[in-house]
């Protein structure tokens, strides 16, 4: 008996699916053991891990620099704000915008002055530290999921609407304000605030690298705006899931061909 369309397009719509589970059973066994090593191999892919601009449970750095950190936790909290509004996909307001782009600027003038600390002869503004990165990286982190959440509720959702979720100065206020405690818990530098740190930042990098890779996906596949709930979007979700971790596998063989070991570079 032949199959029926619709079980055919259900096990067409599960491929992506099974090739995300085979990337992650290959990266989980090539990867360090144990929960934060799994995270460290995350933070591997995108971050430099340099012990000295790290943040430390006992004598070992956690899984992201400071900037690195912030801006993923940063991320994640803008991303839980937003969710709570549901299928609001309007972008910032300009105000908003003007904020986050002082955000981003920060980040900048920041970023800039502490690379320029690795050649001692060069001129710097001020002597950086990792408090300094942590509020620079929160702020662009907050930044980022501004962006992006509307635009993957804009490009997945049939029935989004226009309104905006950061429309006004109240609102990026409220969200500032909330950062702000983040920090100053994160700079209590306490081993059982860490732990937890490093697992959601981890965690955050591939959600956002899922976001970005669902919304190509459905370009790309032809899928905008043909979805009501987000589980009917599940085999999407897979393959934009699986898109990012192919990504953080493929960056992470990539440096350890060229230095040879997991830690994090060295100054």
């Amino acid at each position: 008996m032949k199959p029926s369309l619709h079980s055919s397009h259900l096990w067409v719509k599960s491929i992506p699916a099974v090739l995300a589970l085979i990337v992650i059973v290959i990266w989980g066994v090539e990867t360090p053991p144990g929960l934060l090593g799994k995270t460290d191999a995350v933070g591997y892919a995108v971050c430099h891990r340099i012990t000295e601009r790290s943040f430390l449970i006992g004598d070992r750095p956690i899984s992201l620099c400071a900037r690195c950190t912030g801006m993923y936790m940063g991320a994640l909290l803008g991303l839980i704000y937003q969710v709570r509004y549901g299928k609001k996909g309007g972008l910032p307001s300009r105000p908003v915008l003007a904020v986050l782009a002082v955000f981003l600027a920060a980040f900048g003038v920041d970023g800039v002055n502490s690379y320029l600390h690795f050649f001692p002869s060069l001129p710097s503004l001020y002597e950086p530290n990792n408090t300094l990165r942590l509020i620079t990286g929160t702020g662009v982190g907050i930044g980022m999921a501004a962006m992006i959440y509307p635009i993957f509720i804009q490009t997945l959702f049939v029935d989004w609407t226009e309104e905006r979720v950061l429309a006004n100065g109240r609102q990026i206020l409220a969200l500032s304000l909330l950062a702000a405690g983040l920090i100053g818990i994160i700079l209590l530098q306490v081993s059982f605030i860490l732990y937890p740190v490093a697992i959601l930042s981890s965690f955050t990098v591939v959600i956002l690298l899922a976001l970005i890779y669902t919304i190509i996906w459905s370009m790309l596949l032809k899928q905008e705006n043909r979805f009501t709930r987000l589980r009917d979007a599940w085999w999407l979700l897979a393959a934009g899931f699986g898109t990012a971790m192919l990504q953080i596998a493929l960056m992470d063989f990539a440096r350890y061909q060229l230095t040879g070991s997991w830690a994090g570079f060295s100054l």
